[in-house]
C-alpha cells in the first residue's frame, strides 16, 4: 500500500509514498490581473494560465470573524498544462470499490504503513491523527490506468490543528476538550494525491448542533478550519459556562418550558460541590434536614436538599478498474509495482507536533485549587437512570465524625434554578 502526500513535499522521501508530480498553488487573482495588463502583447500561442475558483463544499453552522467568509479558494495545479491535458472523470474504481467525486475517502499515511508492518507487535496507545487521513474528493483526472490523481480537500483530526489556530478569542493547538472521539474538522487545505493511496470510502456527516435529535454514530464534522486565516468556525455554546458541547459526554436539559437550556454534567457537579464546600467546609458534618411529621408521605421520599445559604467542466462518467481492452476505463491493478516511488520522512506526515508540557507552574496549581476548593474533600456523581435524576455527594473527609458520609440532592438548573425532571 502506498501513502499520500499531505503536507509540504519533503526533501527526503520513502519508498512507500505514491508518486504524485502535481502540487497546488494559490495565486492572488488581483495580482494576476495586474500582470495580465502588462502582458497584453503576449502571443496567442502562449495564453495565460487561468486561476480557478474552488467553491467550498462545506457550509459550517458556526461563523467566522468575517461574516462574508465562504472558504472558497483560488488555485492552480502545477504543472498547469499537464494537469489540464488529462481526462477528467466522475469516478474511479480501485480494488473493486468505486469512488465518486465529492465523496469522502480514507487515505493511507506513514503511520498506517508502520502498523501494517508490525501487526505482530503489541499496539501502543495512539491518537486519532495516527489513523488514516480523511479527505473529500473535489476532482478526478487521469492520463492512463497507471496515472490517476484526485484533487482533494483534507479533513483534519482535531489533534492536527496547528499552533496559532484561532478558536474564538483563544489561540490553540491540537484537540480541545469539547472535540469528540469521532469528530473531524472540515478545511480548505487543498492537495493532489495519487489514488493508489486510497484505502476505503468514508462516511462523514455534518452535525447540526441546533437539532437535538441529530445524534452522530460515525465520523462527523461541525467546525471548519480556514487555512488562510488559521481560524476555526464557532461551535454552538451551551450551559451557564457558555462553552461548546462534547458529544461524547452527557448533557442535561432543563425541563422548565421558559428555560430549556442544555447543561454540562461536569458543570452541574461543579456547582453542587462548590455549594457543599461552602456549607460544610473542611470540618462540619452533613446532617440531613429534618422533615416535619405532617409532611411525611410521598414528599418525604424525595431526596433532601441542603439549606439555601461552519466554471464547471465536462467529465467522463467513470474511471473503472476493468480489463484494459475496455474503452474509457482505467485499470489500477498492480499499480503499486508499476509506479515509481518517492520517499518521505515520517515527520512530514503530521500536521503539528503535539505541544509538550513540563511540570505545571505553581500558579497553575494555585488556580486549580482556587477554582475547585472541594477537591479531596467531596466528590459527586449524577444518577440519570432514575427519574428525576439526582446528585449523590460523598464526603471524603476522614477527620470529620458524625453526620452522613453520602447523600443525594435534586438536580437543579444552573440558569433558572428549576429542578430538572
Amino acid at each position: 500500500m502506498a501513502t499520500a502526500r499531505k503536507r509540504p513535499r519533503p526533501d527526503v522521501v520513502e519508498e512507500s509514498q505514491a508518486e504524485c508530480p502535481f502540487s497546488v498553488i494559490h495565486p492572488d487573482p488581483n495580482e494576476k490581473a495586474k500582470k495580465t495588463k502588462r502582458r497584453r502583447q503576449e502571443s496567442e500561442d502562449h495564453p495565460q494560465h487561468k486561476i480557478l475558483l474552488q467553491a467550498s463544499p462545506f457550509s459550517p453552522m458556526g461563523k467566522f470573524k468575517d461574516p462574508n467568509n465562504t472558504m472558497d479558494r483560488h488555485y492552480q495545479v502545477q504543472p498547469y498544462q499537464k494537469w489540464m491535458d488529462m481526462t477528467r472523470y466522475n469516478s474511479f474504481v480501485l480494488n473493486g470499490v468505486k469512488y465518486w467525486s465529492e465523496g469522502f475517502i480514507f487515505v493511507a499515511n506513514s503511520s498506517t504503513i508502520e502498523r501494517q508492518k508490525n501487526l505482530g507487535e503489541v499496539s501502543q496507545p495512539r491518537k486519532k491523527s495516527d489513523d488514516d487521513w480523511v479527505a473529500r474528493i473535489l476532482e478526478i483526472r487521469a492520463s492512463d490506468e497507471h496515472h490517476v490523481y484526485a484533487r482533494v480537500y483534507w479533513m483534519y483530526w482535531p489533534d492536527e490543528l496547528p499552533p496559532g489556530t484561532q478558536d474564538g478569542k483563544k489561540i490553540i493547538q491540537g484537540r480541545q476538550w469539547y472535540h469528540g472521539a469521532n469528530e473531524l474538522i472540515a478545511s480548505n487545505h487543498m492537495d493532489v494525491i495519487n489514488v493508489v493511496s486510497v484505502t476505503a470510502a468514508a462516511t462523514v456527516n455534518q452535525w447540526d448542533e441546533t437539532n437535538e435529535d441529530d445524534v452522530q454514530q460515525a465520523l462527523y464534522w461541525r467546525q471548519a478550519f480556514d487555512v488562510r486565516s488559521m481560524e476555526l468556525s464557532s461551535a454552538e455554546l451551551r450551559c451557564k459556562c457558555n462553552r461548546p458541547e462534547n458529544p461524547d459526554k452527557r448533557l442535561f436539559g432543563c425541563s422548565n418550558e421558559d428555560c430549556r437550556k442544555w447543561l454540562h454534567d461536569e458543570c452541574l457537579i461543579h456547582e453542587a460541590l462548590l455549594k457543599t464546600f461552602k456549607r460544610l467546609g473542611t470540618d462540619k458534618p452533613h446532617k440531613p434536614t429534618p422533615v416535619k411529621q405532617e409532611d411525611a408521605g410521598e414528599d418525604a421520599k424525595r431526596p433532601l436538599s441542603p439549606s439555601e445559604s461552519g466554471a464547471a467542466q465536462t467529465a467522463e462518467q467513470s474511471i473503472d478498474v476493468k480489463p484494459e481492452e475496455q474503452q474509457q476505463t482505467i485499470k489500477l491493478a498492480d499499480v503499486e509495482k508499476a509506479l515509481p516511488a518517492i520517499k518521505a520522512e515520517s515527520s512530514s506526515v503530521s500536521v503539528a507536533e503535539p505541544k509538550r508540557r513540563g511540570r505545571p507552574r505553581k500558579s497553575e496549581i494555585a488556580d486549580q485549587a482556587a477554582a475547585k476548593p472541594y477537591l479531596g474533600f467531596f466528590e459527586a456523581v449524577i444518577h440519570s437512570d432514575i427519574s428525576p435524576p439526582v446528585l449523590e455527594i460523598s464526603d471524603l473527609r476522614g477527620n470529620v465524625s458524625g453526620g452522613d458520609k453520602s447523600w443525594t440532592e435534586p438536580l437543579q438548573c444552573l440558569i433558572c434554578g428549576h429542578e430538572i425532571q
